[in-house]
């Protein structure tokens, strides 16, 4: 799954990343809402805008609002389609030149530069994934005095607990663990749960709980 506010994965079987989500992308004009991860707006509208690096990016709405801020970003993702439909948004929304959209399986490859702010938000997978050594390289691609932000799930929804049992959700405290980061080399400014108020799909309230690592290195 690759959603905002939702959880994402490059894949449902091991080689079929791109032909599946090309697929699902290709089922509707929008999968998602089109509003920017609400947690990357509370933790990102204070930063001095810079070079940024949206991890699955799907449909671009993270980027966009980040190019709307002043940002220039490099939007990644694995499906064509969705890229395709991040740059028509980024067009409309008059961002087009402060944008690259580049196309990754972050399994086998990962855009190349320094970056003032790396987000991966809901960058979850089915599968053998390697999330956290991707995460390794996200944390490498991070400038000098640059921000690390990693937002994940910490289980289902209140209405289904045990959706997605067979995706690992780790804890902030796991995530900065599987970093590997050189002691002293950056500093933690964010890590914690945040429940999320939500509508469950009957339109009952309920709720869903997130991580959030946020992480500065030294400059």
């Amino acid at each position: 799954m690759h959603q905002h506010e939702h959880a994402h994965a490059p894949a449902a079987e091991p080689a079929g990343g791109e032909e599946f989500w090309d697929g699902r992308y290709s089922e509707s004009t929008r999968i998602w809402s089109g509003n920017a991860n609400a947690l990357l707006v509370r933790e990102a509208e204070d930063l001095v805008p810079g070079r940024a690096l949206d991890l699955g990016c799907g449909e671009g709405a993270d980027t966009v609002w980040l190019a709307r801020r002043g940002w220039h970003v490099t939007g990644a993702d694995i499906s064509k389609v969705a890229l395709g439909r991040a740059a028509e948004h980024a067009a409309e929304a008059g961002v087009a030149g402060r944008v690259d959209w580049q196309r990754h399986d972050f399994a086998e490859s990962f855009p190349v530069g320094e970056f003032d702010l790396v987000s991966a938000c809901f960058l979850h997978s089915y599968g053998d994934f390697p999330r956290a050594r991707i995460l390794r390289s996200a944390a490498a691609a991070v400038a000098p005095g640059g921000v690390l932000l990693v937002v994940g799930h910490a289980g289902g929804p209140s209405w289904d607990p045990d959706a997605h049992s067979e995706i690992d959700f780790p804890t902030p405290e796991q995530v900065l663990a599987q970093l590997e980061l050189p002691e002293g080399a950056w500093t933690v400014l964010v890590a914690e749960e945040h429940v999320q108020a939500l509508t469950d799909p009957e339109g009952r309230p309920g709720t869903h709980t997130n991580n959030v690592l946020k992480l500065r290195r030294a400059a």
